[in-house]
């Protein structure tokens, strides 16, 4: 296996869920090379230029986090010229690279003529590429994300090389087709199959949501690069796992670092934003590492936030678990809490 300065793990697109101030925080973590925004819908005008700016606020900062981590813009479109307009302009704006949705499995999108859907024909994937590569400078990476295909995995080579030719600089593959969704398994198989007939740089992603996980699929697929989406928020650590190639308390470290980002979060945008943040992250995290269930079965009916926190508080207290947090003033309901975690 190719050692940890090998090895490049990317923190993957999510819509709804990785927003920009999800993305800064998880710049903190320091171990994701590259990030990328959610999709950007292309339909029918171009886009103005506030649209990339709430997307991407990192253009403000030359298309980078706060830590340099460099943010590329999605693009979701089937128009292959005006996806290229709006691609130019948002590298215009400082996006240090343009990625292109063609796996977005989302029933609405796909029924206008977007994501997924164009895997039905990979030309069609073949042409916006190369319309976006025409538009955009040289010096600007394009970059793609697919599925296996549609409904059936029969054209996952001719999507590849489709990919490639329409001058792609790198691939990232969900190893699923669309109508799979995301429901296991993962066919880490098919990627190495679309590895095999093309040079440019390949992503594996999918299901890589522990560091066997990721031995596995590095060994399956022989590709050098990840994007972790789902397993990120589930495991906020894991890309650095990967890297150092080394257990990590991912207990404390993802409490704490949940903790903290909520806390930013309702400073940012309020009790409500925060407390739908806690029960969706916890919702990942619980996925993987039984210690959250505890904590999701506590505030998935909880309808306020300083709720949440005393429940945060009183977790630290059972578990043992030391915090440096500072809690906002907040009237708490002590009489109601009533949910001890022995129960």
């Amino acid at each position: 296996m190719p050692n940890g300065n090998e090895i490049k793990i990317y923190l993957a697109p999510m819509e709804g869920v990785i927003d920009p101030l999800t993305r800064e925080h998880f710049s903190q973590v320091n171990c994701f090379y590259k990030m990328v925004t959610e999709f950007v819908r292309v339909t029918q005008t171009q886009l103005p230029e506030k649209v990339f700016y709430r997307f991407s606020p990192e253009l403000y900062n030359g298309g980078k986090t706060t830590n340099g981590t460099k943010v590329f813009v999605q693009l979701l479109g089937s128009d292959p010229e005006l996806v290229g307009e709006n691609a130019l302009l948002a590298s215009q704006l400082g996006a240090p690279g343009i990625d292109l949705n063609f796996g977005c499995p989302a029933k609405t999108v796909n029924r206008h003529d977007g994501g997924a859907t164009l895997l039905k024909n990979p030309e069609r994937v073949f042409k916006v590429i190369a319309a976006v590569r025409r538009w955009v400078p040289q010096n600007i990476p394009v970059t793609a994300k697919v599925r296996l295909g549609f409904d059936n995995k029969d054209l996952c080579e001719e999507i590849a090389l489709a990919v490639e030719a329409g001058g792609a600089n790198s691939l990232t593959i969900h190893a699923r087709t669309k109508t799979e969704g995301y429901q296991p398994p993962a066919h880490w198989e098919y990627i190495a199959k679309m590895k095999a007939v093309v040079s440019i740089p390949i992503v594996a992603n999918g299901d890589i949501w522990t560091y066997q996980d990721f031995l596995r699929c590095q060994e399956i697929t022989g590709c050098t690069e990840f994007a972790l989406g789902r397993a990120a928020m589930a495991s906020p650590f894991l890309a650095c796992e990967i890297l150092q190639q080394a257990p990590i308390d991912h207990h404390k470290k993802t409490f704490l670092f949940v903790f903290e980002y909520l806390l930013k979060a309702h400073e940012a945008y309020g009790e409500m934003y925060a407390l739908r943040r806690a029960k969706q992250w916890y919702r990942f995290i619980q996925q993987v590492h039984p210690w959250a269930t505890i904590i999701f079965n506590k505030i998935k009916r909880v309808e306020s936030f300083p709720l949440v926190l005393q429940i945060f508080s009183e977790y630290c207290d059972f578990v043992g678990l030391a915090y440096n947090v500072e809690l906002p003033v907040m009237s708490y309901p002590f009489n109601t809490l009533g949910l001890p975690f022995n129960s």
